[in-house]
């Protein structure tokens, strides 16, 4: 399907600023910083290692799994790295079912597919990890495509964006990314794409200026208003 086709059928009355729209997951679309955040400092507990803040262990939320544990656990021998995955991946599964979506992204992401916008998900996650939050039957088909960390390179490198601007045909001048890291942002800069930064996911929004964002919303309700006023 062309840009041009997607957007005649969308039935929408004015332009769209952005064919592709990119989200991130974890703090983003998922309410699941605390989760993380605490699978990670059980991780590293579990094998030796100094045990990270709440604000150190959310600073990794995003990357990889392996560089972002070994960044929030700077004191564990690269040889204990397996063992720390395994560990991350035990705590996290435990609680992946208690994790919900953000009041309100059901929502923005039903409105946006409406008015004709591709969706997609660029996220640090594996893929195992995101298709088991993608059997939410709220969530079916509502993304038409998606990149994970374990199958591309990691954020803040722009090969996600890239993959994904590739497989819709579009420019990254027509494409936004979503997200509430850093690293988020860090990566729409590097692929060439405006962004949007959220508040209420793992990073405080106080370095999010030097990325240059359109706008960064309080809330999924705030970003809902503006995409549907902007994108």
């Amino acid at each position: 399907m062309t840009t041009e086709n997607h957007s005649e059928n969308s039935g929408e009355k004015r332009p769209r600023r952005f064919d592709l729209i990119a989200f991130d997951w974890d703090g983003t679309v998922a309410d699941s910083t605390a989760i993380i955040t605490r699978s990670i400092q059980e991780a590293v507990r579990d094998v030796g290692g100094t045990v990270p803040s709440d604000e150190q262990a959310a600073y990794v939320i995003g990357m990889a799994l392996m560089p972002a544990l070994a960044r929030a656990a700077p004191d564990v021998p690269p040889e204990k790295y397996p063992e720390l995955g395994n560990r991350y991946r035990h705590h996290f599964f435990k609680h992946q079912d208690d994790i919900c979506l953000f009041d309100g992204i059901l929502s923005l992401l039903g409105d946006m597919r409406a008015r004709g916008h591709w969706l997609a998900v660029a996220t640090g996650k594996s893929r195992m990890g995101l298709s088991h939050a993608l059997q939410d039957p709220q969530l079916k088909g509502m993304f038409d495509g998606s990149r994970t960390a374990d199958e591309t390179a990691g954020k803040p490198s722009p090969l996600m964006l890239h993959e994904l601007m590739a497989e819709f045909g579009v420019e990254p001048e027509r494409t936004l990314m979503i997200g509430d890291t850093t690293h988020d942002l860090q990566m729409a800069v590097n692929a060439g794409c405006a962004c949007v930064g959220v508040s209420y996911g793992a990073h405080a929004p106080d370095n999010f200026a030097q990325f240059d964002p359109l706008f960064v919303a309080d809330s999924a309700r705030q970003l809902h208003q503006w995409l549907a006023e902007n994108a």
